[in-house]
């Protein structure tokens, strides 16, 4: 169903696992593209994307590390703490919790949001 050579990103392949009715895998392929990204704006401005330990960083612990730094606000770190959230439940099998249309929001908010805070 989803090749990866007929897309031009994870984000075009999560709108085609959507279209075609299979909510749950456009969801976990969102929030793995939203989890790169963060990882890839901390990189690019000097976060660190591992614990002392050597082990790396949760999503979350990044994504609080970004607020931080300044680089978006709070609003724009609980936005994206919910749609790590929504990914996790796609990824753990609560499939009820969320919609078609919630997963919609998630896409294109991604897409926006990597849009607006380039890599």
């Amino acid at each position: 169903m989803a090749h990866a050579d007929t897309h031009k990103s994870y984000l075009d392949m999560a709108e085609t696992l959507l279209q075609s009715g299979y909510k749950d895998a456009a969801a976990v392929i969102t929030g793995t593209s939203l989890e790169v990204h963060v990882r890839t704006l901390c990189v690019k401005y000097g976060i660190d994307t591992e614990l002392a330990s050597g082990a790396p960083k949760k999503a979350d612990a990044m994504n609080s590390d970004l607020k931080k730094a300044d680089i978006y606000d709070g609003l724009r770190q609980k936005q994206i703490t919910a749609w790590m959230d929504l990914r996790n439940k796609a990824a753990h099998g609560d499939y009820q919790s969320y919609d078609e249309h919630q997963v919609r929001m998630f896409i294109d908010g991604v897409r926006d949001f990597m849009l607006k805070y380039s890599a």
